[in-house]
């Protein structure tokens, strides 16, 4: 009788692959070898992954296009004026372009501020605290002291999973053959889940919660479930289980199959 960890390490050996990436907004960090872009697009994507995926990969494209060849250069080279007028009309569902445009001015004044969005999360962070939480507070807080970002940024004092920023935060943190990497301070044991839909399905199936609200609470549930089948990288499995629900090869009812019954 295989474990669940096994289970688990079979499907992550599987199909925690670049392969699987397409489409996933992560495809667009790949393209920055330095990590003083790889975080701004990283954000920038991370923020945009709401809604039909090829509408989040043609809005993405759409915005880093325009800050070519370099998101920092880009960012600390241009005025506010210059940013509105680069995005001025600006729509993806709930976000207009002032949202979008704080958003990236919000970024650029982290850096002024800090350097880098990772020293502004540090700044909040400490390798004693139970998870990111208190580090994303900080550099959420940061970025959108100059203005609000609407819903492309979720406050995570408030009841959000925080999907999206968890998201970034994984991408950011881990490394392996799909996360690239880049903040090397964090243990990965701090990261919680990004929880979507498809976790949520996935954290029921395996016991991990029986709540009915997708919200911070729940994602640290289930989180904590990871936790207990391997406890110092929690979110390792996260992109090879929600590959299950996404990709039209993929059901999640083979995913039952495999890890339950």
């Amino acid at each position: 009788m295989h474990t669940l960890k096994q289970k688990l390490d079979c499907i992550y050996a599987k199909y925690n692959k670049r392969e699987y990436v397409d489409p996933d907004p992560l495809l667009f960090l790949y393209n920055y070898p330095e990590k003083k872009n790889r975080e701004i697009a990283g954000l920038i994507a991370a923020c945009c992954a709401y809604g039909r995926v090829e509408m989040i990969i043609k809005t993405v494209d759409l915005i880093l296009n325009k800050l070519v060849p370099s998101p920092f250069d880009y960012l600390t080279q241009r005025s506010k004026k210059d940013i509105a007028d680069d995005f001025k009309g600006f729509q993806y569902r709930f976000a207009k372009d002032f949202h979008l445009i704080n958003l990236l001015w919000g970024i650029r004044k982290t850096i002024d501020d800090f350097d880098s969005l990772e020293n502004c999360f540090y700044s909040g962070w400490s390798q004693k605290d139970e998870t990111i939480l208190p580090g994303l507070v900080c550099l959420n807080e940061q970025i959108v002291k100059n203005g609000t970002a609407g819903h492309l940024l979720a406050d995570p004092e408030k009841k959000s999973a925080c999907k999206r920023s968890n998201l970034f935060l994984r991408w950011m943190v881990r490394r392996d053959r799909v996360d690239p990497g880049g903040w090397d301070k964090i243990n990965p044991s701090q990261l919680i889940v990004p929880l979507d839909t498809h976790m949520y399905k996935i954290g029921v199936m395996l016991g991990f919660t029986k709540r009915k609200t997708k919200d911070m609470q729940t994602a640290l549930e289930i989180t904590r479930g990871f936790k207990t089948v391997l406890s110092d990288d929690p979110v390792k499995y996260d992109f090879c289980l929600t590959r299950f629900g996404i990709r039209k090869e993929l059901e999640i009812e083979s995913l039952e199959k495999r890890i339950i019954k």
